[in-house]
């Protein structure tokens, strides 16, 4: 607790929210209250505690009695806790060269503090023996805040001490209130007199968007911007230090590429906006925003996502930088070595068309639905459904980006996530985690220690993966004139595929068909309903046209299990997409549902997001 009202005392002393209370004080009464305070202790240790007051100082005078006390308790425990024998003094007196200033002088005859020490112990949690093996206790806060203390009421504390011989603690602070700010007045002369003499290398400098900050911002240096026309390849260099900046667009130059210079983070993105560059060098240390910000900047704009990112650090940021989907991290003091092998990663990634995604999905249904909402990229797909031949397609094949349905996140798929990532190769493959459970923070935070990203199957997922391909492969949206194909395929597909279809809800709960037929109704799905497995059957005998069943697995008279079987056993009904509902999330769950007949399958409480998503999946093709 006295930590705590420590700690809380130093916060409100550095945030100006300490007030003081002054009040007419007499001396006698502080040293009557101290001595009974501190009688105890002494005589417990074998010490003598005197007080004096001189015979010229006046006993009354203006103080904040809580402070002061506080500062005289701090300095006299302090001095019988570093004094094994002898004795303890408080002489109180006035300053020798300011009469309108009191002087409480703690005295010990106890083991003295060393001179190099006797700046630290002021700081806050700084002590002067800090070792493991001290012999004395406390927090090291003390004097921290009994110097603050002093200095709020117009005063300060002095020390004299030696190593042996003991230590005198002067605290010195005016008879009445005094504003703080005369008594700063000399410390503020001094500083501006030091400002003066420094050579100025700073400017002010006013952004809209941007508070007055006092920063360096070099000059601009030429570039090829004037120069740019349609069809030049262009390099985007973010560097705030000039000659190695000049030295990238030296380099940039004997690659053939044109090269645009600009020396502040928040230039970067209206840069890439004008130039289209292919590729962007980008430093993380920026006046104004940082590289971080930029990089943020740059793959959250449609119009920049896609352009290849090549950090460049004296900080050793490499994972956080491919994190936040750059395609390489450059170590600056060899930045200048490592630029052959940038500049044909750039020309590998240009001239390498179409880019090549692995999916690794068990369902494959699901996988083909993947392919199809992917397909308005200019990518090649590969389907793998199981482990084995995707690793094996890893080793043989040249994957830029992997996407793995790890479904429910088991231990098996743990270690294919760390299989992957420890092959020679493929540490910075980029690795998308696709999955129908929703994850807790732990199972995220484990499958984030190898994926690059995690998309849950919601209504949104299939938007999630194209932005994260987009992200990892620094892929443009092929604009297609077919308007017809743009309108069936991709993302514009991906709002349409509802619209129209018929939903028959099979469920013995009123209340869970009220809630499906709300929210699919918004989609323009028409649901019909039905409250047991024999009306299912009876709407579908009667020749409605359904699209998609949602079959309630547990209810009365005809189970889930038993429907579906009946309905498989009907010819035109064999294709029919089922989707088995059930309250159980067990492991066996949905194997069993599969091997009734059913299509797929969703747990309850149903996750309308993860419902929409796999209505998708299932009625695309429609």
């Amino acid at each position: 607790l006295t930590l705590i009202d420590e700690i809380l005392d130093l916060s409100k002393i550095e945030s100006g929210k300490m007030t003081l209370d002054y009040a007419s004080l007499n001396l006698n009464d502080i040293l009557a209250d101290l001595n009974s305070l501190f009688s105890p202790v002494v005589q417990e240790k074998g010490l003598i505690f005197k007080t004096s007051i001189s015979d010229s100082v006046n006993l009354s005078f203006q103080g904040d009695r809580l402070r002061i006390d506080q500062v005289l308790r701090n300095l006299i425990s302090n001095a019988i806790k570093f004094t094994k024998e002898g004795e303890v003094r408080l002489e109180i007196y006035e300053d020798p060269g300011d009469s309108d200033r009191l002087v409480f002088a703690v005295v010990d005859s106890g083991i003295g503090i060393p001179l190099e020490k006797q700046k630290i112990i002021f700081e806050a949690f700084q002590q002067a023996d800090g070792s493991t093996r001290r012999k004395f206790g406390g927090t090291g806060l003390g004097l921290s805040i009994s110097r603050e203390i002093a200095r709020l009421l117009g005063g300060e504390i002095r020390l004299e001490s030696e190593v042996g011989k003991g230590s005198t603690f002067l605290f010195i602070i005016p008879k009445s209130k005094v504003e703080v700010k005369e008594i700063l007045t000399k410390e503020q002369q001094l500083v501006e007199e030091i400002s003066s003499e420094v050579e100025e290398v700073i400017e002010i400098v006013k952004e809209d968007n941007y508070n007055p900050v006092t920063i360096r911002i070099p000059e601009e240096i030429p570039d090829d911007r004037d120069t740019v026309v349609e069809g030049d390849k262009v390099i985007l260099i973010v560097e705030d230090d000039i000659n190695f900046a000049k030295a990238l667009l030296k380099y940039t130059h004997t690659q053939n590429y044109k090269g645009v210079v600009v020396v502040r983070g928040d230039h970067a993105l209206p840069a890439a906006e004008k130039y289209y560059p292919v590729a962007v060098l980008l430093d993380i240390q920026l006046p104004i925003m940082d590289g971080w910000a930029v990089m943020d900047q740059l793959k959250g704009n449609k119009a920049t996502r896609h352009i290849p990112v090549h950090i460049m650090s004296s900080l050793e940021v490499k994972k956080e930088s491919l994190l936040k989907g750059a395609i390489d991290f450059i170590n600056k003091p060899v930045a200048l070595e490592q630029m052959t092998s940038v500049f044909q990663r750039i020309e590998s990634a240009l001239s390498r068309s179409p880019k090549k995604v692995l999916i690794v999905e068990e369902n494959p249904k699901h996988a083909s639905a993947l392919s199809y909402f992917l397909s308005s990229f200019n990518i090649s797909l590969e389907v793998k459904d199981n482990v084995e031949d995707s690793i094996t397609a890893l080793r043989t094949a040249d994957v830029d980006c992997v996407i793995l349905d790890m479904g429910v996140p088991d231990e098996m798929g743990y270690h294919t996530l760390e299989a992957i990532k420890q092959h020679e190769g493929l540490e910075n493959l980029p690795i998308i985690i696709f999955t129908g459970k929703n994850l807790s923070k732990a199972e995220e935070l484990k499958i984030k220690k190898y994926a690059d990203s995690v998309v849950v199957k919601t209504a949104h997922s299939y938007q999630r993966i194209l932005d994260e391909v987009g992200l990892f492969l620094h892929l443009i949206e092929v604009n297609n004139s077919d308007d017809a194909r743009r309108k069936n395929n991709g993302l514009g597909a991906l709002t349409d595929v509802l619209k129209g279809k018929k939903v028959l809800v099979a469920d013995d709960d009123v209340r869970n068909i009220f809630s499906m037929t709300k929210a699919l109704e918004k989609f323009q799905v028409k649901v019909i309903p039905a409250m047991d497995g024999k009306e299912a059957l009876e709407v579908l005998m009667s020749g409605e046209p359904i699209d998609i069943v949602l079959m309630d697995m547990m209810m009365p008279e005809m189970d889930g299990y038993e429907t579906i079987k009946n309905i498989r056993q009907h010819a035109d009904y064999a294709r029919l997409p089922i989707i088995a509902v059930t309250a159980k999330s067990m492991i066996g769950d949905r194997k069993k549902c599969i091997q009734a007949g059913a299509s797929d399958y969703i747990s309850k409480p149903v996750d309308i997001d993860q419902l929409l998503s796999l209505l998708r999946v299932w009625l695309y093709e429609n």
